[in-house]
């Protein structure tokens, strides 16, 4: 297997849903629709703004969501906003991800994190959930002011770990994300935690997991 494994953050190694719903007791069931919008909203600000050339950095375009989100789903109060836009610094991480990123070190892997989020915003992520020590590099779009799934984002990797794309595995739970990454080369695996039907056929994954922790068992 290729030597070096870069993950996505949001929604592979760090639940993205689970903090939220921590807010159902204080704002209703409505909480988990909410959260989809403002996951939705997050991601399409990032994309087409990266399309008309322009950059917003990632935690702005989440505060955006939010408000987007909130006006949508008026059952939520607004005076949760504060709590709820930090959440995205005590995210949960899945319960495989540590254990998964720590048997790739100890099989003698090299492991990093490509990521739209910006800097503080991993930074927050990964030292909560206390990958640090997991991790040779946390890699954020916002060097290049540019989101994914932008050519020039996947290049931060081979830019950073001095490597060919194909030395590469690609890890994410987004299937655009991974189409992205077939693309420029690299080696990419899916994780289908919710049984998605499959995308983009043109630029397939070498695999189609259901956890982080069959990742593991490729070797």
């Amino acid at each position: 297997m290729p030597s070096i494994f870069v993950f996505d953050a949001y929604g592979t190694l760090f639940d993205v849903h689970a903090c939220i719903a921590r807010f159902e007791k204080g704002a209703g069931p409505d909480i988990a629709r909410m959260s989809e919008i403002w996951r939705t909203k997050q991601l399409e600000y990032s994309w087409t703004l990266t399309m008309a050339g322009h950059y917003t950095e990632f935690w702005t375009l989440t505060e955006r969501a939010l408000d987007y989100a909130l006006a949508r789903v008026p059952s939520i109060p607004q005076a949760l906003k504060p709590r709820l836009l930090n959440s995205y610094f005590e995210l949960d991480a899945f319960p495989d991800a540590r254990t998964t990123l720590q048997a790739l070190k100890a099989a003698g892997h090299k492991t990093g994190i490509l990521s739209n989020g910006s800097p503080n915003m991993l930074d927050g992520a990964v030292d909560g959930a206390k990958m640090r020590g997991e991790l040779d590099a946390v890699l954020s779009v916002d060097v290049l002011k540019m989101f994914k799934p932008r050519p020039e984002v996947y290049a931060l990797v081979t830019d950073r770990f001095q490597c060919q794309p194909a030395d590469v595995t690609f890890v994410s739970s987004n299937r655009w994300d991974v189409m992205a990454s077939v693309s420029v080369g690299f080696r990419g695996l899916w994780i289908n935690r919710a049984g998605m039907p499959d995308e983009y056929p043109e630029f397939a994954p070498q695999k189609i997991l259901g956890s982080l922790t069959e990742l593991t068992a490729l070797g």
